[in-house]
């Protein structure tokens, strides 16, 4: 309700209580005189505020205290309170009110410190003013007065009319420096503030989700499996949701998808499996493309995205020599490539005595991600298939044949081993060979090869996966990847003097004017030997022969000229099926008169079909145990050999 003149009627009342107040005070001083009775009649006198603003005009000097009586009142309205005045003054009742009082401070003073809830300034209502409270109550008036220079400037004692505007100043200057004491009081403690600090560059802009970026990427799925939400919901009809996500969701905990979905690992690794597929799928039978065959197209798209098996073929003839190598990590894990292959195969011609030793050695460096498939013998022939342990699922059984190319047949020095299986939809053959020696002997080596591919009796149970493409003649035509390698024993067909000459000139690897001479590649281009099949290129010294334990090139009366003895050949039915990746040799390895010779293949793979003989899982157990107990018992041995080394170090005085 509003009086004529425009203000409030309880400022009115309000100002009446005050003129009146000021009255009785005269009344009672005895001591003044008529003018001091006129004046507080008709004028007024300045209200009496509280103990604090007293204290504070005790620090004015007296020229103010003169000046405060005024003639007279022209009523005003209220002044606005400025916020950070009464949040600096109030900060007791503020704290009860807000508990975010840091991120207020750092939004009303910029000198303040910055709180970390910098972005919820904005959002936050603004602290409670004590200034705005009813003002017909006086005690509300004082605190008003006393919380804000705004209102004692509103106060008929805050603002002065007469000729003392520079006295007016001085007194604002005091009452704001009072006000920053306080304020800082009521903020701080007492204690001293760190000014604010700000960013070298803006910010960037808040994103509506919760999760924020780093909690993204702390929780982001792999890339392969980014699609696997929407092809689980295409393919099995199953949405990719469980309980826990639906709470997390329902409650507003989680807003970001991507990281609900990246607590699901189990999706992310298995394929889920229909129960009703679970109940009609016969793993027996079925066809190419059936979903859920566990050769099927789903299966090997899964493991191998591109379809890109990787294959270590590795030959060596170790010279019948008991004494293995001290370390194989070198021959079968090169630091070239980055990574391990999925496959290893390792033909050995003239093995040592004791095969299964050599076996467990093979076990105790491939570790436990690999086990052996399958190991056969052909006497001192061996041959090893080791593959990733999640892989042997989707093997055949595996079979193996053998071919002796000697007269005397017991005397098995000299013939062929082949291990055959189909890996999904694809068959490989493996074939180790040790063909006739000697530097004149070529039509021999041709005999033992054609011998080889008319004699070995290879798929027996397992189907062949083109029958329309095989040949009864040849068994490498019986199957889609084959790889030939062994210690084919033919020669360069040059003299020792000749041969050494090009070797020290060309001390790296550009062995080009040897392989001019080499006997197994003028064959090859002619097509009696080895039809249909390729070699890498040759970017390595010849493996052949060297002093036992050493570098050097036989040096015995002998003089045997340096030779590629040791090969790797492969072929397949299909066009750029096989791709090799590495061909070289082991020069570390001199416990025999040969290097071996390894090569890495990628090689291409399709899906096939339930209904051929599986492996299910079968490998050898006792020897995976072995070699593990082994690996682990080395490496314990190890530590305790460095432990002993740092304990025993002695320092000697000269």
């Amino acid at each position: 309700m509003s009086t004529p003149n425009g203000f409030p009627q309880h400022s009115r009342v309000c100002l009446t209580r005050s003129m009146e107040g000021g009255a009785v005070q005269d009344l009672q001083a005895k001591k003044a005189g008529k003018a001091a009775k006129k004046e507080a009649g008709g004028d007024g006198a300045p209200p009496k505020i509280g103990t604090p603003i007293s204290e504070t005009l005790k620090l004015l000097p007296e020229e103010l205290k003169a000046n405060m009586k005024i003639k007279s009142i022209t009523p005003r309205p209220p002044g606005k309170p400025r916020l950070e005045r009464a949040a600096s003054l109030d900060e007791k009742s503020w704290r009860k009110w807000r508990r975010f009082r840091t991120s207020q401070e750092s939004l009303t003073d910029p000198n303040e410190t910055s709180s970390s809830n910098g972005s919820l300034q904005e959002a936050s209502p603004s602290p409670p003013s004590r200034g705005r409270a009813s003002p017909c109550d006086p005690c509300c008036q004082q605190e008003s007065l006393h919380s804000s220079p705004d209102a004692l400037e509103a106060s008929p004692g805050g603002k002065s009319r007469g000729g003392a505007s520079d006295l007016g100043k001085r007194a604002s200057e005091i009452s704001s420096a009072f006000g920053g004491l306080l304020r800082g009081k009521g903020f701080a403690g007492g204690k001293p503030r760190l000014s604010q600090i700000m960013p070298a560059r803006p910010l960037p802009p808040m994103e509506l989700n919760v999760a924020s970026h780093s909690l993204r990427t702390a929780n982001r799925i792999d890339s392969d499996c980014l699609d696997y939400r929407h092809y689980s919901q295409h393919k099995f009809g199953r949405v990719s949701s469980s309980l826990s996500d639906s709470r997390l969701q329902g409650n507003g905990t989680l807003c970001d998808s991507c990281s609900t979905d990246s607590m699901k690992s189990t999706f992310s690794v298995l394929t889920p499996i229909r129960a009703k597929d679970v109940r009609s799928r016969s793993y027996l039978e079925g066809s190419l493309l059936a979903s859920g065959a566990l050769m099927g197209a789903e299966e090997l798209s899964r493991y191998f995205p591109n379809r890109n098996v990787g294959i270590f073929v590795a030959t060596w003839n170790m010279q019948g020599q008991k004494e293995l190598p001290v370390n194989l990590d070198d021959f079968l894990l090169p630091t070239d490539p980055d990574f391990a292959q999925d496959m290893y195969v390792i033909g050995v011609q003239e093995g040592c005595p004791d095969r299964r030793e050599w076996e467990i050695r093979l076990q105790e460096t491939l570790g436990p991600h690999y086990v052996l498939l399958h190991s056969a013998a052909h006497g001192v022939l061996y041959m090893s298939v080791f593959i990733r342990r999640d892989l042997i699922w989707f093997c055949s059984e595996v079979e193996y044949a053998t071919v002796t190319t000697r007269i005397v047949s017991q005397i098995k020095t000299k013939g062929a081993l082949g291990i055959s299986f189909t890996f999904f939809g694809t068959s490989f053959l493996f074939i180790t060979s040790h063909f006739t020696s000697g530097d004149s002997k070529v039509n021999e080596r041709k005999l033992d090869y054609n011998k080889t591919i008319q004699a070995l009796t290879l798929p027996k149970n397992v189907p062949d996966t083109n029958p329309y493409r095989s040949s009864s003649s040849d068994v490498t035509t019986r199957f889609d990847e084959v790889f030939w390698f062994g210690d084919f024993n033919f020669r360069l067909n040059k003299d020792r003097e000749t041969v050494d000459s090009i070797l020290n000139q060309n001390p790296d690897t550009d062995v080009s004017k040897l392989l001019v001479y080499d006997q197994l590649t003028s064959e090859m281009s002619r097509g009696s030997i080895f039809k249909g099949f390729q070699e890498a290129d040759i970017n390595f010294r010849p493996s052949y022969k060297f002093d036992i334990g050493k570098d050097s090139y036989d040096t015995t009366s002998k003089q045997r000229t340096p030779s590629y003895t040791d090969r790797v050949v492969f072929r397949s039915r299909y066009k750029d099926d096989i791709q090799a990746v590495k061909y070289s040799s082991c020069p570390v390895i001199k416990t025999s008169d040969h290097r071996p010779v390894f090569a890495l293949f990628r090689v291409k793979v399709r899906p096939g079909r339930d209904n051929i003989p599986l492996a299910a899982g079968l490998f050898d157990r006792d020897l995976y145990l072995i070699g593990i107990r082994r690996r682990a018992t080395r490496e314990l041995l190890r530590r305790r050999e460095q432990k002993d080394q740092r304990s025993s170090s002695i320092c000697s005085i000269s």
